[in-house]
């Protein structure tokens, strides 16, 4: 299969199947948003929900943030993973937006990976999420199941990895392709042990086939 058709195949089923695809994150507006995808990295969506009901209750807007200390932000989100480097970064990424951003979370991709703790791909979801920007936002899930059902080909990084998806994912799609993808990747196409029985894009998946051809190889020969 060429990989136009495979990028065709797999939008149109995604398009069909879930037109209308969303982040797992609980928030209600950009500020919130940052918090959770900061949060979030080494960490379960549904760590992050948890956590966050009582942080925007203590924390409900950028200026209340930057005038935390660092052992407030700690106490709250303790249980996820890397709280010290996260307490300080949230605390830094608010006193800048207040600084520099009026306190307003910017559009801009650029802008975004100005604040601290905010790498490219945490910049990506919120541009895309937030300000449905044509941002393809590569985590983990992304980068192995984009190259496992043959989106992508050997990538040397998430970067390169973005690259090659948004050369073949037309605009309008690509906030939903990272969604696809993740979820894809979550609840299906797991890293361990990938559901491929219960998958509904194998006829187009690269890993798919490959395997089906070992185990018709191995029936062979026996």
């Amino acid at each position: 299969m060429q990989k136009k058709e495979r990028f065709q195949q797999f939008i149109d089923h995604f398009v069909a199947t879930q037109p209308e695809p969303e982040t797992e994150l609980v928030y209600t507006d950009p500020y919130q948003l940052m918090v959770a995808v900061m949060l979030s990295a080494q960490c379960t969506d549904k760590r992050v929900n948890l956590l966050t009901l009582a942080f925007f209750q203590r924390f409900p807007d950028v200026k209340s943030l930057s005038e935390a200390s660092v052992q407030e932000v700690f106490e709250l989100i303790k249980s996820c993973s890397y709280p010290n480097s996260k307490s300080n970064h949230l605390i830094g990424m608010a006193q800048m937006l207040v600084k520099d951003f009026n306190s307003t979370v910017p559009e801009d991709i650029e802008d975004l990976q100005k604040l601290p703790g905010i790498g490219r791909k945490s910049a990506n979801v919120i541009a895309s999420v937030v300000f449905a920007k044509p941002a393809m936002a590569v985590d983990t899930h992304v980068f192995r199941v984009s190259q496992r059902i043959g989106l992508t080909t050997h990538p040397k990084n998430p970067y390169d990895a973005e690259m090659q998806l948004v050369r073949h994912i037309p605009e309008q799609y690509i906030p939903k392709a990272h969604h696809w993808l993740i979820l894809h990747g979550r609840y299906v196409c797991q890293a361990r042990k990938p559901k491929c029985g219960e998958c509904e894009i194998s006829a187009i998946c690269k890993f798919f086939h490959e395997n089906e051809k070992k185990k018709n190889t191995i029936l062979n020969k026996s």
